[in-house]
């Protein structure tokens, strides 16, 4: 399952993310800053959803409060229950 979520709250406009069962195939991040949100998506690559989710959801981003990683977070909640 391919899904693309609208970011909120960080430099990164949009997450694109595949699925297959409960693991992430892959993911690509639309802006931010390249070399942190390639090492997040290729961290993130091969992971359980729950397991991301619960490392990743309260991250935040210097006084932000998300970042990139939580973002992904987020659509991976989105994207289990659409």
């Amino acid at each position: 399952m391919k899904y693309s979520y609208k970011t909120k709250g960080v430099c990164s406009r949009q997450i694109n993310v595949e699925i297959e069962g409960d693991i992430i195939k892959s993911v690509e991040f639309v802006g931010g800053c390249h070399g942190n949100t390639q090492g997040v998506a290729a961290l993130a690559t091969g992971m359980n959803i729950d397991d991301y989710i619960s490392r990743c959801e309260n991250i935040k981003c210097g006084y932000k409060s998300t970042s990139c990683p939580a973002q992904l977070a987020e659509a991976l909640k989105e994207a289990r229950n659409a």
